[in-house]
């Protein structure tokens, strides 16, 4: 099973190529440029991994939460493929996407969401798969809910509500450089179509949820070389 993943929920843009139980990713520092790295990016990935996007069997995405127009971006962009190729979507939680990349079994994910709250979740490991201990919401620093155990948190809501997240939970580590990765996003869709075949697929353009205000986006060379 090939699964191609997109992850720009953050500053970070990445993508990645599932196969046989490892990814290839790329991965950089966008900015505010997702839009018009990602196509670039997911061209120049299928090529290093010997792939076309004939190949590919599904297509995972971060589907927040995160920044809107970066979530927006890898919707519409999975959306567009999975409509080209027919290929089913696997929607991925970015903070279980954060978990997964922390390498630790119970893991509180966390991420800035500006304006004084995060964005918070917690996740604990058992037999391969991800349990979901606290679901994920928008929290204030000062109203957290309760959570008992001993846990590592990990994500950019650290940078600024470290104290409070200290103060409200039995933290073992912590590590407030991490952030979502496509590749992470690709592990997690991999599993999830393996436990469920019938997963979501889009069938008419009318019902896309998202869609782009940037036509140019998908009228780029890279957009053409991909629906090949």
């Amino acid at each position: 099973m090939r699964v191609l993943a997109i992850e720009t929920s953050t500053e970070h843009c990445s993508c990645a190529l599932w196969h046989a139980g490892a990814a290839v990713e790329s991965l950089v520092n966008a900015g505010s440029t997702h839009s018009s790295l990602l196509l670039p990016m997911l061209l120049g990935l299928l090529r290093e991994a010997g792939s076309t996007l004939a190949a590919v069997d599904a297509i995972a995405f971060g589907a927040g939460p995160g920044s809107f127009t970066g979530v927006r971006i890898a919707c519409s962009v999975a959306q567009g493929l999975g409509f080209a190729r027919g290929l089913p979507l696997v929607p991925v939680v970015t903070l279980k996407a954060l978990a997964e990349e922390a390498g630790h079994a119970q893991v509180l994910a966390c991420l800035d969401a500006r304006m004084g709250e995060l964005y918070l979740a917690a996740y604990e490991r058992a037999n391969g798969q991800w349990r979901t201990v606290l679901r994920p919401m928008l929290a204030r620093p000062d109203a957290l809910p309760a959570l008992s155990g001993r846990w590592h948190a990990s994500g950019s809501g650290l940078k600024v509500h470290a104290a409070a997240l200290n103060l409200a939970y039995d933290l073992a580590s912590c590590d407030a450089a991490a952030f979502p990765r496509a590749r992470a996003i690709a592990a997690l869709g991999a599993r999830a179509l393996s436990r469920q075949a019938n997963s979501l697929r889009p069938k008419r353009r009318r019902r896309f949820i998202f869609a782009t205000k940037s036509p140019s986006m998908f009228a780029s060379r890279p957009w053409r070389a991909l629906r090949g």
